[in-house]
């Protein structure tokens, strides 16, 4: 990995990234040679539309809206992914992918779903369950949850959440409400309302602004003919294709600078949003929802060494293997990271950065860090001190960042069709 597939002298690509960098690199020499290297990037991917883009090797994994939550978790974790898109099994054969699609479902979002039916809704606020079974399953949540007030922990609770019992999530998981509750009853948690997407004649530039500046987790892109999602990019297959192009001169003109030669890390250690060892892991998906950032690490108490990292898609665990919290009364992030390592040791499974901490160095370049991002198959890195110090956090959204740029009015009226997002929707 990160070797070039292709070279000048007509050998064949190994890959199908490698075999799009050649294509860039062939736009690269075109360029007129007074363009700074990111004017050159830019010019480059905005002459590749986003079909040329490699597909998932797992095709594009969607889930019925009448599937139960049960279903979609389980779904979600044997391919080993954190978001699908759900199709409305009421649109009809000839529906467009607006109308055919109502959103894409999360880990993240089906639990703090989940956990808002904790705590009977406000006045202010009226629950409108979308049909009687949605109706039934929030009263069935009310009565099967009621008090546990830990709806308020995820949204405007304290900033030290209080301490609950795994057990929760084990009771949660066998109960007739999580296994009869279906994926569209949850429908305004989605994302986007049905979700942001491309159409195959949109370009490179396009997708990576949407992916970094834009904060999108993954941008589906349609076939308008078809009506259907023909691919799902994500950050990591975007870090996998540059990977992929080391040692072509348009990735080194780039990839050869050190960090603290392009302005990372953006996120520095006073700004970073961090939990202690002994804050209660639940305290840290509270505050990835409030923060809108996708990971915090875990810091050792009185000190600032980073000892872990929670993400977003450790939310999985608490669904997927509730178990592993059963000698619990209390989950701490130190209790919460040691139980997840235990349980991936006996399914014998490797886990990105609940098994190792991944840090870099200031001077390291940026080609180091997107084969360190990519071999590690993990979605950011921290920046420590020679000390171990933890001084920022870099993440794919930063160095997708350092490779282009948002032209003036680049977008135009390209979000004028977005429909409205839900109140509750996640970017």
């Amino acid at each position: 990995m990160g070797v070039p597939a292709a070279n000048k002298d007509g050998e064949s690509p190994r890959s199908p990234e490698a075999k799009l960098g050649m294509h860039v690199e062939d736009l690269w020499d075109t360029q007129e040679p007074q363009l700074s290297p990111t004017e050159k990037l830019n010019a480059c991917f905005e002459s590749v539309p986003v079909s040329d883009f490699p597909t998932s090797p797992n095709q594009v994994i969607e889930i019925k809206s009448d599937t139960s939550l049960a279903e979609a978790v389980k779904i979600l974790a044997e391919h080993k992914i954190l978001s699908a898109p759900v199709v409305d099994v009421d649109a009809p054969e000839d529906a467009s992918w607006i109308d055919r699609y109502i959103g894409i479902v999360e880990f993240a979002g089906i639990v703090v779903w989940i956990l808002h039916q904790s705590e009977p809704p406000s006045p202010r606020t009226p629950s409108t369950p979308s049909s009687p079974s949605s109706a039934t399953a929030i009263a069935a949540a009310a009565n099967r949850l009621k008090g546990l007030d830990l709806a308020g922990l995820l949204e405007n609770g304290s900033d030290l959440a209080p301490p609950t019992s795994g057990s929760f999530f084990e009771a949660l998981t066998s109960s007739e409400f999580y296994k009869n509750t279906q994926v569209r009853d949850i429908s305004g948690s989605f994302r986007w309302a049905p979700f942001l997407a491309l159409q195959t004649e949109n370009t490179f530039l396009t997708m990576l602004l949407l992916l970094s500046k834009y904060k999108m987790k993954s941008v589906p892109v349609v076939d308008l003919g078809e009506g259907k999602i023909d691919n799902i990019i994500t950050q990591a297959a975007v870090i996998h294709m540059l990977a992929e192009c080391a040692g072509l001169q348009w990735f080194e003109s780039w990839g050869t600078k050190k960090l603290s030669e392009i302005g990372l890390p953006v996120m520095t250690a006073d700004s970073i949003v961090k939990v202690y060892e002994d804050e209660p892991v639940l305290q840290a998906f509270k505050l990835m929802r409030k923060k809108k950032v996708g990971g915090v690490p875990v810091i050792e108490s009185g000190g600032n060494k980073a000892v872990g990292n929670i993400s977003l898609r450790d939310v999985q665990f608490l669904l997927t293997a509730p178990e592993i919290y059963h000698a619990y009364r209390s989950i701490t992030a130190k209790n919460f990271l040691t139980a997840v390592r235990s349980h991936l040791e006996k399914q014998d499974e490797f886990y990105p950065l609940v098994s190792t901490m991944v840090t870099c160095k200031r001077d390291d370049t940026i080609k180091d860090l997107i084969m360190k991002l990519d071999s590690e198959k993990i979605h950011r890195v921290y920046v420590v001190g020679d000390n171990g110090d933890l001084e920022g956090v870099i993440t794919l959204r930063d160095i997708i960042s350092r490779l282009v740029h948002e032209p003036r009015g680049y977008f135009g009226d390209f979000f004028d069709g977005v429909l409205p997002l839900p109140q509750s929707t996640r970017v």
